[in-house]
């Protein structure tokens, strides 16, 4: 089976100094972008996070502080990453929780301004838990009956994720070969951020995710407690979740102005 696309898809996998969306780095990336036509471009790079990799990461994927020492910082190659991906959907595995967040918080780092306003992103996982509940390696072997030998490598994963994807259209009929439904279906909660502080409630306007304003609207929180705005810029929040309030609060005024 092949995508139905209208335009294309970025299959990225990340490897990472850790797994805090705030802090941490990227070591590893590798994009697959699938073309509407059905061609295929890959590159993958190592990446130096300019921060020490715990010893308890390396052990998993395998990326020692001295093998990343020389490379490019990511701030180096930002353009070059955004250049492929800009104007293209995502997918990936586990990718609306963390590789998407982590990859918009290096963006915004490297002054990039990253949205996802106009495009739309696939998580796997999340169509894998829905269905059978299990892990990457598990997903490939049960879907495509291969063992994924050299899990960890960003590469690796994000090819197994492409193909797992694949094979979950095969299998499952109730699944529409179309990026913005299988978006919709691999979402987990209607996020306004990446992280999930703020989502939407059932009449579509932004409230607080977490919290002693879970669930209260946005604008009557900053309307009644504006220092809040201020101990949220402040306070260690992706900067993303920041960009995102930022442009709650401003939507107001310019709407008081207009």
């Amino acid at each position: 089976m092949e995508l139905k696309l209208t335009r294309p898809i970025c299959f990225f996998d990340l490897e990472t100094t850790g797994t805090n969306v705030a802090k941490d780095r990227i070591v590893e990336i590798s994009i697959l972008k699938i073309y509407p036509n059905g061609n295929k471009e890959s590159k993958t790079w190592l990446v130096n996070p300019e921060m020490q990799i715990p010893d308890e990461v390396i052990a998993i994927h395998g990326i020692s502080n001295e093998k990343v020492a020389n490379e490019p910082t990511f701030k180096e190659l930002s353009k070059e990453v955004y250049a492929i991906i800009k104007n293209s959907d995502l997918g990936g595995f586990n990718s609306d929780r963390f590789d998407i967040p982590l990859l918009a918080e290096e963006m915004l780092r490297s002054d990039i301004d990253f949205d996802m306003k106009n495009t739309v992103s696939v998580d796997v996982q999340t169509i894998f838990h829905k269905m059978e509940k299990r892990t990457l390696e598990a997903a490939y072997k049960f879907y495509c009956d291969r063992d994924l030998t050299d899990a960890h490598s960003a590469e690796a994963d994000a090819n197994a994720t492409y193909e797992v994807l694949l094979s979950q259209l095969d299998r499952y009929p109730e699944l529409e070969n179309n990026i913005k439904k299988l978006s919709e279906f691999s979402r987990r909660k209607q996020s306004v951020d990446f992280a999930g502080f703020i989502a939407l409630d059932e009449d579509k306007e932004e409230i607080f995710a977490f919290g002693k304003h879970k669930g209260k609207k946005v604008l009557d929180v900053l309307d009644k407690e504006p220092g809040y705005f201020g101990w949220i810029l402040n306070a260690d929040f992706p900067l993303y979740t920041k960009k995102v309030l930022t442009q709650i609060k401003l939507s107001k005024l310019n709407n008081k102005l207009g």
